[in-house]
């Protein structure tokens, strides 16, 4: 084999960028060949070349740092990890052009030693383990629940007591975007494995605009379910503020959606300590921030 260890994503990407072309004509997914075709590959990325790109352009807003451990404050808009080795512009991009080691400490070529994902338009704590070792103890706590995450959603409405949603979640293929709903009201589920998700949340104040009220709240998770908190608020009509994705009203003039990141408690591999981590405050989580 010319490419011994490229693989069917690299070959669909190949063909996408035009990369791959039958009798000088670009390839095309589900082109049938009969036989004498002339193929010619410009590009076709192997196993190798499936890492992250180091940038050092992307400002990262380091807020702690120890010999095995390294924590961030991601802005809205920013993914954590690239989903390609051709993508530049993530969080992890530009921490390997600071932090090499953290490119190779993880179990995905293209998570590096990040531990947790985010959404992109949420805000606040990414951790990221700078070696094997850290890495798989604290994935260890994240696959046994133990790691206690917390965050700061402002959605639409009052909200006056606090409460918890159990539900199990599936992605809901009726969307062309990724979106996860409660399997009892799953539309086109995916045949998978239903994600069962804990969200318990408690309302800190309210603030009132011309339109209508709007609430703080403090979410708490210890399942790691993909969108689990916008779904789970939103199931209970308590859109997160311009999550339209989920239902909210958009906000003329406002990127991303108030979902942030705030802390993170678990036991610190090296020391057995536990340990929190805590971003600061958006703004947008003040009582007197008007927008």
């Amino acid at each position: 084999m010319l490419f011994p260890t490229s693989s069917r994503s690299f070959i669909r990407q190949a063909i996408s960028n035009g990369s791959i072309l039958v009798n000088s004509r670009k390839a095309f997914k589900g082109l049938k060949l009969k036989g004498s075709e002339i193929l010619e590959i410009k590009e076709l990325l192997e196993e190798n070349d499936n890492t992250i790109a180091p940038n050092n352009s992307i400002e990262v807003n380091n807020i702690y740092t120890d010999e095995q451990l390294l924590a961030f404050d991601k802005p809205s808009g920013m993914k954590v990890q690239p989903l390609s080795c051709t993508e530049t512009d993530t969080l992890m991009n530009g921490v390997v052009s600071r932090w090499p080691e953290c490119a190779s400490s993880g179990d995905l070529p293209l998570m590096g030693g990040a531990l947790h994902r985010i959404d992109t338009g949420t805000s606040g704590l990414v951790l990221i383990a700078r070696d094997k070792t850290t890495y798989e103890n604290i994935r260890q706590q994240f696959s046994q629940h133990t790691v206690k995450k917390t965050y700061l959603a402002l959605v639409e409405g009052k909200v006056e007591e606090s409460g918890v949603i159990e539900t199990d979640l599936v992605h809901d293929d009726s969307c062309r975007f990724c979106r996860m709903v409660d399997i009892r009201k799953a539309r086109c589920p995916r045949n998978e494995k239903p994600m069962h998700a804990i969200t318990s949340y408690k309302p800190i104040f309210t603030t009132k605009t011309e339109c209508e009220d709007r609430t703080l709240l403090e979410v708490t998770i210890k399942t790691g379910v993909t969108h689990q908190i916008r779904a789970q608020l939103a199931s209970l009509s308590m859109h997160i503020i311009n999550d339209t994705l989920y239902g909210a009203f958009a906000v003329e003039g406002i990127k991303g959606h108030f979902l942030h990141s705030l802390n993170a408690t678990f036991v610190h591999p090296s020391t057995g300590v536990e340990t929190t981590i805590s971003t600061a405050l958006p703004n947008w989580a003040r009582p007197n921030w008007a927008y």
